[in-house]
């Protein structure tokens, strides 16, 4: 009986056994962290309420959601870049350039549909976005040197398509300025076109191969290429996406704020970057979730928004939200360098 219970032992099955609560145990920080920066949302809420009880009325949230829109659609496709090992430093620049196009279209041909001039914005940040693509899939360069060099390639075009002037709001025709400013079924079009953009990218994520790809790419992409993927066409799309919503974040800007100019969202990318990090994207590539950057876009809206209702002076409000976002990367580098070591462990059974 004895000799029985020692070969009915099956110390591969054990090891199995030990495995399968330490698969989860990534998931389960992940989890815990954006209920912990939920709760963080929902507390700040509160001590903000309680200073100025004008912040969590209806008229102040929808401006909050209005304004986080668009930096929540470019959170999107920033966490497709970074989850790739990348970054992305043109955006604002892609944005202004597309905007500017999309302005002068629009206010040289007045009775063109604000669908076309949607999709030409669209279409401009695309091609950017796909000229970034080949230099870092195909080229070789580093993401955070092609992206540093087209943008100031990408600022000196929209210079020099607006010869250095403005477009200015009686320039723009009110079917044009209606984009962003406009209602469906009640709801600001912002609001609307950012909802869609997260559902469509949480499915692409979570149930297209593609999606589990980008991720695989991220991991270790060494074993990507082993395992067939072809990775110089992943970054490609990932860049490509990012321009695409870059063209479109551009539009909706110089819609919303009836103006383009040059120098319009200068350095915005580091707030998206800011978002994307705040909401639990990996520096080091291999994870995010979409759901963690909505929590992260909406926090940095909320900071954008409720420091200035009770009071704070702007050299505080930088203050603040650097030290958020820097507790933001300690939190992600310790997570890290925990699941990190639970895969060493478990790689030893």
């Amino acid at each position: 009986m004895q000799e029985r219970g020692i070969s009915a032992f099956d110390p591969a099955g054990a090891a199995a056994a030990a495995r399968r609560p330490q698969r989860t145990l990534s998931a389960k920080i992940a989890k815990f962290r954006e209920l912990g920066l939920l709760g963080f949302i929902l507390l700040l809420s509160i001590g903000v309420q309680l200073r100025n009880p004008s912040f969590l009325t209806l008229e102040n949230i929808n401006d909050l959601a209005t304004n986080t829109a668009i930096l929540s659609i470019l959170a999107v496709g920033m966490m497709l870049v970074i989850v790739t090992r990348g970054i992305d430093l043109s955006i604002g620049a892609t944005l202004a350039l597309s905007g500017m196009i999309a302005a002068q279209t629009a206010s040289a041909f007045p009775g063109l549909s604000p669908l076309l001039v949607l999709l030409l914005g669209i279409a401009t940040g695309l091609v950017s976005g796909m000229i970034i693509g080949l230099l870092v899939s195909k080229v070789g360069i580093l993401p955070i040197i092609a992206t540093l060099g087209m943008m100031n390639i990408f600022r000196g075009l929209t210079f020099w398509a607006s010869g250095g002037k403005w477009v200015s709001a009686h320039q723009m025709p009110e079917a044009f300025k209606a984009i962003a400013t406009g209602k469906m079924l009640g709801i600001n079009n912002l609001i609307v076109i950012a909802v869609v953009i997260y559902l469509i990218a949480a499915y692409f994520v979570n149930h297209t191969r593609t999606g589990r790809q980008i991720y695989a790419v991220g991991s270790n992409p060494d074993s990507a290429v082993i395992s067939g993927i072809n990775t110089d066409k992943i970054i490609w799309l990932v860049y490509s996406v990012m321009g695409g919503l870059s063209g479109l974040a551009g539009v909706l800007w110089v819609s919303k704020f009836a103006s383009a100019q040059g120098d319009t969202a200068s350095g915005y990318e580091l707030s998206v970057i800011a978002a994307c990090v705040l909401g639990g994207v990996s520096i080091a590539g291999g994870s995010g979730k979409i759901s963690g950057i909505i929590l992260g876009s909406v926090l940095l809206g909320i900071l954008n928004n409720a420091l200035p209702l009770i009071n704070v002076s702007p050299f505080w409000q930088s203050g603040i939200q650097g030290s958020i976002i820097l507790a933001a990367v300690l939190i992600n580098a310790i997570v890290k360098r925990g699941v990190d070591r639970n895969h060493l462990m478990r790689r030893k059974i």
